[in-house]
């Protein structure tokens, strides 16, 4: 893949993914120097809190298979390496995943030109 595949779509996931990231962790390191008991918080905090935690366990659920199955549709390698991204946070490996499948499905289509997609003439 070419540079040119970056999409804006592509770099909004990208940037997501950064966010999601580094939002999260920061929740985390600051979990852990409480030295509060991280994983039993989620489910003993109350019913917002294990609301919030099942939703976003479902939704990790059908990311997983959605990458997998999305991965393969798209002819990409390497989706293990989305799934242990969980392990970083959700919202850092989905929209990781989505802007890999963006560069992915931009570089099929041809070049990218701005908003617009051309496809690359055959050189002479």
């Amino acid at each position: 893949m070419r540079a040119s595949t970056w999409t804006p779509l592509a770099i909004f996931y990208l940037v997501l993914a950064i966010v999601g990231g580094a939002v999260t962790w920061t929740f985390n390191v600051m979990a852990g120097m409480e030295g509060s008991a991280f994983i039993g918080d989620y489910f003993g905090s109350g019913p917002a809190v294990t609301s919030i935690v099942i939703d976003v366990l479902v939704a990790a659920t059908v990311g997983a298979v959605f990458i997998i199955a999305e991965g393969r549709r798209q002819g990409m390698r390497r989706l293990w390496v989305y799934i242990l991204c969980f392990g970083v946070a959700f919202a850092f490996a989905l929209p990781l995943f989505l802007a890999m499948r963006e560069r992915r499905i931009a570089a099929g289509r041809g070049q990218v030109a701005g908003d617009r997609i051309t496809a690359e003439q055959p050189r002479s």
